[in-house]
């Protein structure tokens, strides 16, 4: 029989071959060679960081091959950090049990992460999780209000439950453990013990403070307070908060105070205004502080508002007051005649209900500059907040910031002026039925009259417009010709309802919220305009500050 050795030779290599390769790869295993080892992953976060009383709750993805952890707690962004914590675990509760100490209630944390590897060369880069506040101190203490505190004063206030509250001690702001009180302690009296209140005095004008309740030694609670800006003092003073007499405005208006007086009012208190007279010098009128939610309030007459006609006034200034009157017939100001005047200024006011705004109905003049800040106009019923009908008259600038406007009849701001305007600045400010339905956000009704410098939009929440005839239209319109003037907008937010249907505004809204008014916020047809939808990616940098979330 013949052998065929060629074929022998080839499967006796091959046999041989492959032993080697499997006592290689055997060999390999009993070594134990790894894989090339790269870099850990940055660690991330199971579910979003959160707090239960004073302690944080970390929950990070387990790394397979993390040996440990550090974890570091910062309260200012990690310019210093305040506690390094070193853990074998991906889950980490961050409390006195961990690092020693309390973490501070109602304080806002940082933390951020690094895996660490068996070989240092290894470990990860550090991961930021973010910010995340503990909560707030159990207590029976309420949240003060703006009006609970003044210049010098503060009105503290707390529910009547355990053990009697007799005293109140203030401490610096950053006297975090509540060590060195800055006065002698408060004592509560027997009302104030019945009622939950008491009062301190003898703080100094802007400034912060930390207050707290005690019952005998045991601490009950504590809140922070910033008092009030001092109130104004000296000569140019007109102090009327002595008088009860509801027309000693009116009087001391029609008097012509001295150039530059400030007209101290008393705090809840209506002044008449039915027939206001005709200003001629400049002047500020102000509201004093005082521990009621109710402002000083100037009720104007049909068809009335005020005016400067036919003189020259530098400056009008309503500083925490609230201006309203008959819905069908009045008007913050109404200019019918000739003159100048340099700012009307609105700080810190409510408005509404009113006819109209500020209406310019007849004659030649000028208004350099109208500003309004931190103010809630509500219930402007058939004119608009700025109205220039005389056909002679210049407005220069308008400024709106940090401010609600609800419920604007007619259009926003209207011109039918042959003259240019030269600016319109609307910044950090909710809307909400402004303007009726069909009607326009910016109307002007002269071709070739333009805002020179533009109208500049940002950080705005609009919702739907106003419908009064009981239909579900709150179609508006946007801009009625203003063909040349330039539009610069960031961050204006509109809701699912707001239907600019014609004469678009380019680029309004720049985002848009996918629900409609009622689901973005609380209660808007009753002016509360804090976010139902915490979610909101705008709730904490668009529309009026007064509404936002705190990080």
């Amino acid at each position: 029989m013949k052998t065929n050795n060629s074929i022998f030779n080839i499967k006796s290599l091959f046999f041989l071959g492959m032993c080697i390769l499997l006592f290689n790869a055997c060999d390999n295993d009993d070594d134990g060679v790894a894989e090339e080892q790269t870099r850990l992953f940055r660690p991330v976060l199971n579910e979003p960081m959160l707090a239960e009383g004073n302690t944080i709750i970390v929950n990070m993805g387990k790394l397979k091959q993390a040996e440990s952890y550090t974890l570091e707690v910062s309260r200012d962004t990690f310019s210093t950090v305040e506690y390094t914590i070193m853990t074998d675990t991906n889950y980490v509760e961050i409390n006195e049990d961990l690092i020693g100490q309390e973490l501070f209630w109602s304080t806002l944390y940082q933390v951020r992460a690094t895996a660490h590897a068996a070989d240092s060369e290894y470990d990860s880069k550090v991961s930021d999780f973010g910010n995340v506040r503990t909560q707030r101190f159990p207590t029976i203490l309420n949240i003060p209000q703006a009006y609970d505190v003044t210049d010098v004063a503060a009105r503290v206030s707390w529910t009547v439950a355990g053990a009697t509250v007799t005293g109140i001690k203030v401490f610096a702001p950053d006297d975090l453990y509540l060590e060195d009180p800055l006065f002698e302690e408060a004592p509560v009296s027997e009302d104030g013990q019945l009622n939950g209140e008491g009062f301190v005095e003898g703080l100094d004008p802007e400034t912060e403070y930390q207050i707290a309740i005690y019952s005998d030694e045991e601490l009950r609670g504590w809140v922070n307070y910033t008092t009030r800006e001092a109130l104004p003092s000296g000569g140019n003073v007109i102090d009327l908060r002595e008088s009860d007499d509801p027309t000693i405005l009116a009087q001391t208006l029609q008097g012509v105070p001295p150039e530059g007086s400030i007209i101290m009012l008393k705090k809840g208190m209506v002044y008449d205004m039915s027939q206001p007279p005709t200003l001629q010098s400049s002047v500020e009128i102000r509201g004093a502080y005082g521990f009621t939610a109710d402002l000083a309030t100037i009720e104007m007459g049909l068809h009335k508002g005020f005016n400067i006609e036919n003189n020259n006034v530098n400056s009008v200034v309503f500083n925490e007051v609230a201006i309203k009157g008959p819905f069908n017939g009045s008007f913050l100001f109404y200019l019918n005649g000739d003159g100048t005047l340099g700012e009307v200024r609105y700080e810190n006011c409510k408005i509404g209900p009113l006819r109209g705004g500020l209406r310019i109905n007849s004659g030649t003049g000028t208004v350099d500059k109208i500003t309004m800040n931190n103010v809630a106009v509500d219930s402007l019923e058939s004119y608009n907040l700025v109205y220039m009908q005389g056909s002679d008259w210049t407005i220069g600038d308008i400024h709106l910031s940090n401010s609600t406007f609800s419920n604007i009849g007619s259009s926003f701001i209207r011109s039918n002026n042959v003259n240019n305007t030269r600016s319109i600045i609307i910044e950090s400010s909710t809307f909400y039925e402004v303007t009726h339905s069909g009607r326009y956000i910016f109307d002007w009704g002269q071709d070739g009259v333009e805002v020179t410098n533009g109208i500049e939009l940002r950080n705005n929440i609009f919702g739907r417009g106003w419908n009064t005839a009981g239909e579900d239209d709150y179609g508006i319109k946007g801009v009625n010709r203003l063909d040349n003037t330039v539009f610069i907008l960031e961050n204006n937010w509109g809701t699912g309802d707001l239907d600019i249907y014609s004469n678009e505004i380019p680029g309004i809204p720049n985002f848009t919220y996918d629900g409609a008014s009622g689901d973005l916020w609380v209660d808007p047809d009753n002016n509360d305009f804090n976010f139902e939808d915490n979610s909101f990616s705008g709730s904490t940098n668009a529309g009026d500050p007064r509404w936002r979330n705190e990080l």
